[in-house]
């Protein structure tokens, strides 16, 4: 007889938002497995829980290793809790790992829901959140963090980041690049817990609101998907050619690249690249 994998959720600020069934199984586990066990026990102790399985550390540097003993435990018939050091296990946190290989095994896989960062940041936002994608940490290099942003330029869904507070400036930078300065947002700080705060307006004011004070804290961002529609029949010949006939009376290149991109929905920095591209092809071209 097999045992059983439950994923819980755990607080993400408030301690009160602990379910009865994670408290309940924090009791009576056979096995925890947690990020930082020092953490676990803290909760346990919290929420006035006393743990008697054994708990173990799970995290990136050592999930390989651990899942295979957290699945000889399974296959011997016990009860394995898997938490993250907060929400829900697997989101931007380890756990794909045991979970799969107990799925294969046919080892029942169960959820304790409850806390999640993500969702909460969607409910509070103010924004249209009917569909969404969540995007995890955004990329520490600019470059590669640019790259990333790039490749949602064009997303209609609500986009969720996480993010840290040291690079929150940077990122809201290159967001504000290449979704545009009045796409909304929602900068999401310390949710649920004592000081929590919602910065909600256009991308331009957090990036404003954010270099005046210094953010601190576990930061969740929300984008607003793309609402402007692209033509489906302009190509980059006739984007090209619009940027140009702005320039013709008298706009920069930037602020002729602005101008298209606000009627056709593109960001700038995409317009103004394609103008650039353009006058390396043909010197002949407009000066951008």
């Amino acid at each position: 007889m097999t045992g059983r994998l439950v994923l819980a959720a755990t607080p993400i600020g408030n301690i009160a938002d602990a379910s009865t069934r994670l408290r309940e199984l924090l009791g009576s586990a056979d096995v925890i497995a947690a990020e930082d066990t020092r953490r676990l026990l803290n909760l346990a102790s919290a929420l006035g829980v006393r743990v008697r399985g054994t708990v173990l550390s799970y995290y990136d540097a050592n999930e390989a290793d651990r899942a295979q003993e957290l699945l000889q435990r399974l296959r011997e018939g016990q009860t394995v809790l898997l938490v993250s050091d907060a929400g829900m296990p697997l989101v931007s946190d380890p756990g794909h790992r045991v979970v799969s290989m107990a799925v294969a095994e046919g080892i029942t896989v169960d959820a304790i829901p409850g806390p999640s960062a993500v969702t909460t940041a969607l409910a509070v936002s103010g924004l249209p959140v009917e569909r969404f994608t969540f995007e995890g940490f955004l990329a520490r290099r600019g470059g590669e963090r640019r790259a990333h942003l790039q490749s949602l330029r064009d997303e209609r869904r609500a986009m969720v980041f996480f993010e840290a507070p040291h690079r929150l400036v940077e990122a809201l930078h290159d967001a504000v690049e290449v979704f545009g300065a009045d796409r909304g947002c929602a900068v999401c700080r310390e949710l649920t817990k004592t000081y929590q705060e919602v910065v909600r307006g256009s991308l331009a004011e957090a990036l404003a609101h954010f270099e005046a004070v210094e953010p601190r804290g576990e930061i969740t961002v929300v984008i607003a998907g793309r609402t402007a529609p692209v033509a489906a029949d302009l190509s980059d010949d006739d984007i090209i050619a619009r940027v140009h006939l702005e320039q013709a009376s008298g706009l920069s290149a930037s602020a002729a690249s602005a101008a298209v991109a606000k009627s056709v929905g593109l960001p700038r920095q995409a317009i103004y690249e394609l103008v650039l591209a353009a006058k390396r092809k043909s010197p002949d071209a407009p000066h951008p």
